[in-house]
């Protein structure tokens, strides 16, 4: 069989296919035409999702594409279940776009999968076997495993995972390709890895726990920008830290009115047993804390606030350093990733009041009420320096499409991957 050919086109399609039509097609394939769109970008994700509805097994684009026409072209193409091979245009972009692509693939696999088969162990043990085939020799990595988290200190992790029969992990992966077990740490990635969010005892309702698969997108997202970092030739130590467990109701479950005291002295109310997320990071950005490294990035699926203020387009900001958050948002920039900044003071930490801890982990109202997304990074710099310096937290709004778009496939984007992975490159102290 053939190749099946997609082209671009500045000109109209002829008039067997209407007036305004995106897409033509010839005898070897599909012609997408730009003449009457000013974002081309968004012109071909919508005529790469209607050829994806063709269930096409491979696609070859020829002719005139720029990198970014596609990249778009791949995002919107690759569907949840058996994507379509894709053939990228014969220019210089072929290499970068086959990297960027595999970590895209990696990224959304990972997500997609069943939360059955993808339980907190396994989760952590697919990530770091990837970044280690990639990184062979200079990946490292340990994981910590049940009862061994309580042992260690490691409360917010632990008693999320206690109500499943699957055991909660931490994995704790070290890239370090200057060969000086002694170097510093240059970065450290953090990642939400709630493999199956039920909500606990503040259960969701069956519609909202439909998709909760999705809710260790964070832990995919940095460990897919890590290996794109990798791939790229990045000559920096940089550290993963993914806080994966299971958030289930059981008669060994976590309970609202219990009281984590963490590491660092901090003690929290639980209020919200579906507030999870910021309690599994708080212990992972402890451990990124104690490496010492000038930038820290979390990533997280955390707030449906997130989701609220900026919809399944953006990504949300976070960050106490002005230099921090600019680079981040530069970063993005760079590689066409929508991400956008949100606010954070000092004052975010004391927005969950609890009079029986230090603070409560969320408000006990529906949502954490208003401000929940800057509430839960608030909630989270208690974990960290009290400047902030180096650190900047990502609310993943457009992590995850719970149906399909216009633009996008259902399932996950892997949106940040590229901006993350840019970030690691550039940033400067």
């Amino acid at each position: 069989m053939a190749d099946f050919t997609v082209s671009l086109s500045d000109e109209k399609a002829g008039a067997p296919w209407g007036e305004n039509a995106r897409l033509s097609f010839t005898e070897t394939g599909a012609v997408i035409h730009l003449a009457q769109d000013s974002d081309s970008e968004r012109a071909i994700a919508q005529a790469a999702r209607k050829l994806d509805g063709l269930n096409l097994p491979a696609v070859t684009l020829t002719g005139d594409w720029q990198k970014e026409q596609q990249w778009a072209f791949a995002l919107s193409f690759t569907r949840a279940r058996h994507p379509g091979a894709i053939t990228w245009a014969d220019n210089d972009d072929q290499a970068q776009l086959a990297q960027e692509y595999a970590a895209l693939v990696f990224t959304r696999q990972l997500v997609n999968d069943t939360p059955e088969d993808l339980s907190p162990e396994t989760l952590a043990q697919r990530a770091a076997q990837w970044v280690k085939s990639l990184g062979q020799d200079k990946v490292s990595f340990t994981m910590t495993v049940g009862e061994a988290l309580k042992d260690a200190g490691w409360v917010g992790i632990y008693n999320v995972g206690r109500g499943s029969e699957r055991p909660p992990a931490m994995l704790e992966l070290d890239y370090n390709p200057t060969g000086n077990a002694d170097a510093p740490v240059d970065a450290v990635l953090v990642g939400k890895g709630i493999t199956f969010d039920s909500g606990g005892y503040s259960i969701k309702s069956s519609e909202g726990m439909l998709d909760m698969k999705c809710d260790m997108g964070g832990a995919a997202t940095v460990t897919g920008a890590l290996g794109l970092a990798i791939t790229q030739g990045i000559n920096k130590r940089i550290k993963l830290i993914l806080c994966c467990a299971e958030n289930l109701i059981s008669g060994h479950a976590y309970k609202l009115g219990d009281v984590l005291t963490y590491k660092n002295g901090v003690t929290v109310e639980v209020v919200n047993t579906d507030a999870e997320g910021r309690l599994v990071l708080a212990d992972g950005l402890m451990a990124a804390t104690e490496t010492g490294a000038p930038l820290i990035i979390d990533a997280a699926t955390l707030t449906g606030a997130a989701m609220v203020a900026l919809g399944s387009d953006y990504h949300a900001v976070f960050s106490k350093d002005d230099s921090a958050r600019e680079q981040m948002l530069n970063a993005a920039k760079l590689e066409n990733e929508r991400f956008w900044p949100l606010p954070l003071e000092a004052f975010h930490a004391d927005r969950c009041p609890s009079a029986f801890a230090d603070t409560a982990n969320s408000r006990p109202m529906k949502g954490g009420g208003g401000g929940g997304a800057s509430n839960a990074a608030g909630f989270l710099s208690r974990f960290f320096n009290p400047q902030g310096k180096g650190w900047v937290h990502l609310d993943l709004a457009a992590a995850y499409h719970g149906g399909a778009t216009a633009e996008m496939p259902v399932g996950a984007t892997a949106k940040g991957i590229r901006a993350i992975a840019r970030m690691l490159h550039d940033f400067k102290a």
